[in-house]
């Protein structure tokens, strides 16, 4: 009889609304799972190779734990069908925000209404993107994705000089110009 939790985020920077992995982890473990299997895969997907994985490896007696109830599915469908069938097999479901789901008529429906609950915020997340974009769109002088990054071109060539000579990291070249590594190695062979 093994509690295992499971935390997934669906990137993984994802740090708001303490969906973070280690939040989720530390919760998981304050809560008993001796076993904790964490992954970023996002919500929408059915290609989650951990947690599929995870479901193999319950037998009757064990415990599946997660913190909230839309990090195990977040279609209706899916969700209450995952939660039957694990509580059929004799394994105990347990939601940290909820308690310790059931086969009860009461207990289908809170899971039902739960999973419908979040597969709601997930479809409102999206359509509020799309709307978001669509508006953008419309704006004079819109471009997709960020913003170029303008580099002067002597300070590249000093930090350059500085990598070259050993005296500055790759890294520390970045962070004093202000962009990511991919972007220095492309002015670098522009600037060559």
């Amino acid at each position: 009889m093994t509690i295992y939790g499971y935390a997934r985020v669906s990137t993984k920077t994802q740090q708001r609304d303490g969906n973070s992995l280690s939040v989720q982890r530390e919760q998981l473990q304050e809560a008993g799972c001796t076993v904790v299997v964490e992954e970023a895969y996002t919500g929408t997907t059915t290609d989650r190779p951990k947690f599929d994985r995870l479901l193999e490896s319950l037998k009757s007696g064990d415990t599946l734990t997660v913190a909230k109830l839309d990090r195990m599915a977040r279609s209706t469908v899916e969700g209450c069908t995952l939660v039957r069938d694990l509580i059929a097999k004799g394994i105990t479901v347990r939601v940290l925000n909820m308690g310790t789901l059931d086969a009860t008529p009461v207990g289908k429906v809170m899971v039902s209404v739960m999973f419908a609950m979040a597969e709601f915020e997930r479809d409102m997340i999206v359509q509020r993107t799309q709307e978001g974009r669509a508006a953008a769109k419309l704006r004079p002088g819109y471009r997709e994705g960020r913003p170029k990054k303008e580099v002067d071109i002597s300070e590249l060539r000093h930090h350059m000089a500085l990598v070259e000579a050993g005296k500055e990291t790759v890294a520390d070249a970045c962070l004093a110009l202000g962009i990511g590594r991919t972007k220095y190695y492309e002015l670098r062979r522009k600037a060559a």
